[in-house]
């Protein structure tokens, strides 16, 4: 048992690995990132910048619609974390701000996100249930499967959304082809029977 709990441990630790980045930022230009969040899902994310002198960073989350979700100015250190009611794509913009009189140098930052049931506390919770380490394991990976079957349920939500959106396409495009071979069938019908009135009316055919 003990075999089989530490194996599902290993792989829970795999799966909620969190997504951590590092990336150059150049002098007076913005670096941004997007990614997907489900409704009601807590972002968090810790960022650190490496400081230089008169040099200046700041940071900027917004949604697909332009809506601030945190932002905060001169940043070194530090976390933010936020939400949405609905699925959206978000974007963290970091913004270097270099004086004119002064020569910019790269910035070194490094993001990591953590998204879902990775942001929560279980020993933190398990410290205020009073539950035994291998009870937090075991609510670590049903928390971990209910996110595995939110997932796959939002996965063929799309899917149902994509295939009707391919079939409201191909009945479109089938109905529009239709309606041009009968354009087309009109316009030559209408051509020939006017060729055969003016070669009437020019006496070459009978």
């Amino acid at each position: 048992m003990r075999y089989i709990s530490s194996k599902l441990l290993i792989l829970c630790i795999c799966v909620l690995s969190v997504q951590g980045i590092m990336f150059n930022l150049l002098p007076n230009t913005q670096k941004c990132l997007r990614d997907e969040m489900q409704p009601k899902q807590l972002i968090m994310g810790d960022y650190e910048v490496l400081d230089l002198p008169g040099q200046k960073v700041d940071y900027i989350v917004k949604d697909a619609k332009g809506h601030i979700l945190s932002q905060k100015e001169q940043i070194s250190k530090g976390k933010f974390t936020f939400s949405s009611e609905h699925h959206e794509t978000f974007e963290i913009c970091f913004i270097s701000k270099v004086p004119p009189h002064q020569r910019g140098v790269t910035h070194d930052v490094l993001l990591s996100i953590k998204k879902g049931i990775e942001t929560k506390n279980y020993e933190g919770y398990g410290e205020a249930a009073k539950l035994k380490p291998l009870e937090i394991d075991m609510k670590r990976l049903e928390d971990l499967s209910d996110s595995i079957v939110q997932d796959f349920a939002i996965m063929r939500k799309r899917e149902e959304e994509m295939r009707d959106t391919n079939e409201s396409t191909n009945s479109r495009v089938l109905f529009f082809s239709i309606f041009s071979m009968c354009c087309l069938l009109g316009l030559a019908t209408w051509q020939v029977l006017y060729l055969r009135r003016y070669f009437k009316a020019k006496k070459l055919i009978e």
